[in-house]
């Protein structure tokens, strides 16, 4: 296998598929190439000749029938994506006013621009957050990153205390949703009832009473009141 292309000679294209790859095989399984293609919006033709070239730069694996993982050094770089894109997330929110649900767009744009120097400044006016505002872990510089286990806010016991953590979507208007009613990382939340059969979750937070979808309440990621 040859060297993998230093960080600095990847394309835009390229940052893109790894950074796609590595969402879609977060939970251990090979990428396919038509979820590649569905969430790259692109043509599974143009997918697997560029998967194809990514195996050759020793970026990816391809495991036939199965799908593709990344190498180790494919990993690296997907996680250097990963880190500009949260903190420039978190430096919008935190010092140009941004909105949750708005900042997923514009960090995409400026995640490929912007030098690794900057991305460190950021983080050092940020205060080197270890999650972005929306409770996603960010990778430390070294491309480590930290394996955070919470629990859906649909397992909790009912009349159990938890802080919601992570709210694991990226979609604007859910995350508008969950603003509105208060449902946001930090916040403390007791389940009070839940109907059976994949019924709605009722909730209270220093806002009120809610009753949650079990769609939506499976979205937000807690742990128990107190924990870390």
């Amino acid at each position: 296998m040859p060297p993998a292309a230093p960080h600095d000679a990847l394309t835009r294209s390229v940052e893109d598929y790894l950074k796609a790859i590595y969402h879609l095989s977060g939970a251990g399984s090979p990428a396919a190439t038509s979820d590649i293609a569905h969430l790259l919006d692109l043509a599974p033709a143009s997918v697997t000749g560029m998967v194809k070239r990514l195996s050759e730069q020793g970026l990816l694996e391809h495991l036939p029938y199965k799908g593709v993982e990344l190498t180790p050094a494919g990993r690296r770089a997907a996680l250097r994506m990963v880190r500009r894109h949260r903190i420039l997330e978190s430096y919008l929110v935190a010092f140009l006013d941004y909105t949750w649900d708005a900042v997923h767009e514009e960090a995409d744009r400026l995640e490929h621009a912007v030098s690794d120097t900057l991305i460190e400044r950021m983080a050092l006016a940020l205060g080197n957050p270890s999650v972005d505002p929306h409770g996603d872990p960010i990778p430390a510089p070294d491309g480590t990153m930290a394996e955070l286990v919470y629990t859906p806010l649909t397992e909790v016991p009912i009349g159990e205390s938890v802080q919601l953590r992570r709210v694991e979507t990226g979609q604007a208007d859910r995350l508008r949703y969950f603003a509105e009613h208060g449902l946001v990382p930090g916040a403390a939340v007791v389940v009070t009832g839940r109907q059976p059969f994949g019924g709605p979750v009722a909730l209270r937070t220093s806002a009120g009473e809610h009753l949650l979808g079990a769609e939506l309440a499976g979205l937000l990621l807690c742990t128990r009141a107190g924990a870390q």
